[in-house]
């Protein structure tokens, strides 16, 4: 059985005492189930919030990082410091990273190759937007950018990767992929996995749903066969509203 995921995405929010706040807040609200709990704060956040959780059922991960362990990269996170921070998880690829800020498969595949290098567990991004899903396009964009996001990774150990289906349409709208929808693009992902990696690596690798995920259709998410998890946005900063998603 794959053990779900539930990993907030905190993006561009809280200062240090706000991000302190809520996961004080959170902690307590968060009960044992056989599953992960995440929280992804700003890179600033990074070493206090390590501090909190120590010994927590809750774990952390980080929202991006370089792909070089160090070097002449102004205004860049080395994977090493993430690891020295106690970080676990790493989100590479996201969307806003693609679109806003024009990050290219062959980017996000050396980040992928460095995360797993040094033991973090890293989320892989992937999703279409609204004019290429009312193109039909969305498992051609979907077999590009798995297929470029984990070029040359034939011969790794892919036990640690993740992988969550974000349909850039449903990010922060407040529209959602059915359920229905969102399972067969997640069953798409993981037979384009089991081609390229056997089927070992297809049935046993997590894949996630993100997407204006809220406690009101987490449940229902969850009651799909091939849905493992959720990549959590806006519902994410508030630790109630979190709380009920994590332990739904």
């Amino acid at each position: 059985m794959r053990k779900p995921i539930i990993a907030g995405n905190w993006k561009m929010h809280n200062t240090i005492g706000e991000a302190r706040e809520l996961i004080e807040a959170l902690l307590p609200l968060i009960e044992k189930r056989e599953r992960e709990v995440i929280v992804c704060p700003s890179f600033v956040c990074l070493s206090e919030a390590s501090k909190l959780l120590k010994g927590s059922d809750v774990t952390l991960g980080a929202q991006n990082m370089h792909y070089e362990d160090k070097g002449a990269y102004t205004g860049e996170v080395s994977p090493l410091f993430l690891k020295e921070i106690g970080v676990s998880y790493v989100i590479l690829g996201h969307s806003e990273r693609r679109h806003i800020f024009g990050e290219k498969d062959d980017l996000i595949n050396n980040k992928v190759k460095s995360a797993l290098k040094h033991g973090l567990n890293p989320i892989l991004c992937v999703g279409e937007t609204l004019k290429e899903r009312e193109k039909d396009n969305t498992f051609e964009i979907i077999q590009t950018q798995i297929y470029g996001g984990l070029a040359g990774l034939e011969n790794e150990n892919l036990a640690k990767l993740v992988i969550a289906y974000e349909p850039v349409w449903a990010i922060g709208t407040g529209k959602t992929a059915t359920k229905e929808d969102a399972n067969e693009v997640i069953a798409y992902i993981r037979r384009l996995l089991s081609e390229k990696f056997g089927d070992e690596i297809g049935y046993n690798t997590r894949i996630l749903y993100g997407g204006s995920v809220k406690p009101s259709n987490i449940k229902e998410l969850m009651e799909m066969k091939e849905i493992d998890g959720a990549l959590v946005g806006g519902a994410s900063l508030k630790a109630e509203d979190f709380s009920k998603i994590a332990n739904y």
